[in-house]
């Protein structure tokens, strides 16, 4: 199994609002970055969007090591929380529904295909490839090509129609 190092982060200015995620992906002497921007969304689904997009890169079953600045993220895996969710049916230990399903279901898939280990790491602080995706993920939300993040436009909608 190839050993890959990824760090990701999420950015939002404002929440909701103008978001993106960054990803830093290290494999002996290779690197590569990715990011992408969206027009409004959350921090969280950006950290979640992180992963999604680091590990789905990945074109063979690895072994990695992926940093996340983000206790959303790193507990809700590292506890078990999402998998009890999607057993549930995406409904928490409290009976509310699991924020962000649409991308938790697919960062477990994402997860199941490799052997990863989470590592938190302190955001804004000493780790270069922490600060690296930092910088990626802010500047993806000021980029020109903002996408429209679905899962949060639908779940906006829904959540306005039941207000109605």
């Amino acid at each position: 199994m190839s050993k890959v190092t990824i760090y990701t982060d999420g950015a939002c200015s404002g929440n909701p609002g103008p978001g993106g995620y960054g990803v830093l992906m290290q494999s002996g002497k290779h690197t590569k970055e990715l990011s992408q921007g969206y027009r409004k969304t959350t921090n969280n689904r950006m950290e979640l969007m992180a992963v999604i997009a680091g590990l789905r890169s990945l074109v063979r079953a690895c072994e990695v090591t992926l940093y996340s600045d983000s206790r959303y993220v790193v507990d809700s895996i590292e506890k078990g929380w999402a998998k009890g969710w999607r057993a549930r049916g995406w409904i928490k230990a409290d009976k509310q529904p699991a924020q962000n399903a649409d991308l938790w279901a697919l960062a477990l898939e994402q997860l199941e295909r490799h052997r990863v280990k989470l590592v938190w790491v302190k955001g804004h602080a000493s780790n270069p490839g922490n600060n690296r995706c930092d910088e990626i993920a802010v500047a993806a939300t000021k980029g020109g090509s903002l996408l429209v993040d679905a899962g949060f436009e639908n779940k906006s909608s829904e959540m306005s129609r039941s207000l109605l």
